[in-house]
């Protein structure tokens, strides 16, 4: 493509927005469906008779980050969000925001990562959408993704299925996105790198299903971090939650930066990590599944249903700490980091 950079009449539905399509993404993506050339993307679905479907906006600034870029972001937060209902992911459609004068080289490292990406997480992307506005009209380049899976038969995964003495799990080290983000928005250098872990997670959780058949749920911590995801089944399920400070897995760097910054790093977002709740009996198992799954192997047992919630404590999730006290871990409150995903 001769152009080096997005211009207005790539978003005309005329012959440049033809070029721009046929070039840059359908030479990336090209699935069947998307290359028929139709306004909907038809394929097949599994005769389950249900379907998992999740659709997320990214507006992550900057756009390239250590570790990663929008365009894995994007693949990998909608793969996961449909992967935890516990279906097998199937389809994405994309829908690209970008902003005249966008660099077109990158552009395409964008679309080429997303490309690279739902290979990995052996998903189709086929159907999209690209719209372009004037300059000073967005920041670059938006990217809303939707997916769909097909969920088993008899598979009824929530956050609402908690019981008291299960088991939770969380299959790496958190606060590794945030912080990789904030440090090279703020250019701030630490003695180690620090990475986005961005990765998606279907495989692991499909791993984790054969593994323990009775997992109630799945969650990835993202924005309000692994806090969040807690409260979150603790209100559904009605139960509290009491985890041990000492086993969750943090990178020193990632702790050292986050009480340089102030953060609580149980409220730090996360893109590649996934949180389960798992029967006790099941919990070995579970935990040897993600170990043995790509993206896992910084997995780890953190902490247990303790009981339902009462009249005078109601649902809560508490933190053991290292000197044996408790606190309550509350959800984050206002925007912590903004455009981190």
């Amino acid at each position: 493509m001769s152009d080096s950079t997005v211009l207005l009449g790539h978003g005309s539905g005329g012959q440049m927005m033809k070029r721009i399509i046929d070039e840059v993404f359908l030479d990336a993506f090209g699935s069947p469906e998307l290359l028929a050339g139709n306004d909907a993307g038809v394929a097949a679905l599994e005769p389950t008779g249900r379907i998992a479907m999740s659709t997320d906006s990214f507006v992550v600034s900057p756009p390239f980050f250590p570790g990663g870029n929008i365009g894995r972001l994007a693949v990998c937060g909608t793969v996961n969000d449909v992967a935890t209902s516990g279906a097998r992911v199937l389809y994405l459609s994309c829908g690209f925001i970008l902003e005249e004068g966008y660099p077109m080289d990158d552009l395409r490292r964008i679309v080429m990562t997303m490309a690279e990406t739902a290979r990995e997480a052996g998903v189709s992307i086929i159907t999209g959408d690209t719209k372009v506005v004037e300059r000073g009209g967005a920041d670059g380049v938006y990217i809303n993704t939707a997916g769909v899976g097909a969920v088993p038969a008899g598979v009824n995964l929530s956050g609402a299925n908690c019981q008291p003495g299960d088991v939770v799990l969380v299959s790496g080290t958190l606060g590794d996105h945030g912080i990789a983000v904030v440090s090279q928005r703020e250019g701030l250098a630490f003695s180690t790198d620090i990475v986005s872990d961005a990765a998606p997670l279907n495989h692991l959780i499909a791993a984790v299903m054969q593994a323990a058949p009775g997992v109630r749920c799945f969650r990835d911590p993202t924005r309000g971090g692994l806090a969040s995801t807690l409260n979150e089944f603790a209100e559904a399920s009605g139960v509290c939650i009491e985890i041990d400070e000492d086993a969750v897995p943090v990178r020193d760097e990632v702790r050292g930066a986050c009480e340089m910054l102030g953060y609580d790093v149980l409220q730090v977002a996360n893109e590649g990590k996934m949180v389960a709740v798992v029967p006790a009996d099941e919990a070995e198992a579970a935990l040897a599944a993600m170990r043995g799954a790509r993206y896992g192997e910084d997995a780890a047992v953190i902490g247990r249903v303790i009981g339902r919630g009462d009249a005078t404590v109601g649902a809560a999730v508490r933190v053991r700490t290292g000197w044996g006290s408790t606190r309550v871990l509350d959800m984050l409150v206002g925007e912590q980091l903004p455009r981190i995903c």
